[in-house]
């Protein structure tokens, strides 16, 4: 398995894995619209100087995703300016369960790392124990906890 930059060539697949992603996370979310739902620019991300999109190739196939963005810190009294998030993190559901998201996760950090970026964030639904497990398995922490009411 090799690890390497998404191109534009990999769009068609990396689109079909954020509508993997959208199916994954909509028993947690009842907030969603029906139908197609695009997270992401994906192409913003192929270009940005302050994005990378990695993908994960197996034989030629691509098999999994997964990105980091350098944001700025939205707070003054943070201890850190900016930070990378860390998102569309897939694997083909035939690939999981070995190792092939903590090669991602690693491959992100490092990229941040390489910008002198020390702050690393992510989400993940707190229902999904099998994600929060990986994550925290990562070195991942839980921060901050959103909470939602329909009124």
């Amino acid at each position: 398995m090799i690890t390497r930059e998404a191109t534009e060539q990999d769009l068609e697949i990396l689109l079909t894995f954020e509508q993997g992603i959208v199916s994954a996370e909509r028993p947690f979310n009842s907030t969603f619209i029906d139908g197609e739902i695009h997270y992401y620019d994906l192409n913003k991300f192929i270009q940005s100087p302050d994005a990378t999109l990695l993908v994960v190739e197996n034989n030629e196939e691509i098999v999994a995703s997964g990105y980091a963005l350098i944001k700025n810190s939205e707070k003054d009294y943070n201890n850190f300016k900016s930070y990378a998030y860390l998102g569309f993190m897939y694997v083909k559901p035939e690939y999981r369960g070995k190792g092939i998201n903590k090669i991602i996760t690693d491959e992100l950090i490092n990229w941040a790392k390489s910008r002198n970026i020390s702050e690393i964030r992510l989400d993940v639904y707190a229902e999904n124990e099998s994600a929060v497990k990986a994550y925290e398995k990562a070195g991942f922490e839980p921060h901050l906890l959103t909470m939602r009411l329909k009124a």
